[in-house]
């Protein structure tokens, strides 16, 4: 270790990346408060979110499918995607597809009536496993 000749003088030998680890986390800090600052002052329009969801019952196709796919229905994927892709579908629609699921005689009964229970804002599919994985 050298003896610096002048308060003025700094030690070359360190790296500029450990002199300038305090200002990263300066200014990483000052972000933080601000998105919280700003974040505190974000509101949830539930309507606006209901109103979404409700016009979106194809939001259900994957619940369907998924049902479909546990009963070997053949195509499933190509069935939902020809009955939800470019249509806008709202609850009676829904529940006519769901209802001529039934008629094939290859999902249960059971799983109709619980597909037909679904709504847009009741089905999360499987967000709350996901959600433990995190």
């Amino acid at each position: 270790a050298k003896l610096p000749i002048s308060r003025y003088q700094r030690d070359l030998s360190d790296s500029t990346v450990l002199r300038s680890i305090g200002v990263g986390y300066a200014h990483s800090l000052i972000a933080y408060k601000a998105a919280l600052r700003g974040l505190a002052r974000v509101d949830v329009d539930r309507d606006a979110l209901e109103r979404d969801l409700d016009g979106n019952w194809e939001v259900l196709g994957e619940a369907i499918q998924t049902v479909m796919r546990k009963y070997n229905v053949p195509n499933a994927y190509e069935k939902m995607k020809e009955a939800t892709r470019g249509h806008r579908l709202d609850a009676t629609s829904m529940r006519k597809l769901i209802e001529s699921l039934e008629e094939g005689g290859e999902i249960p009964k059971a799983e109709i009536e619980a597909l037909l229970a679904l709504t847009p804002s009741s089905y999360v599919g499987n967000a709350a496993m996901a959600a433990k994985r995190i």
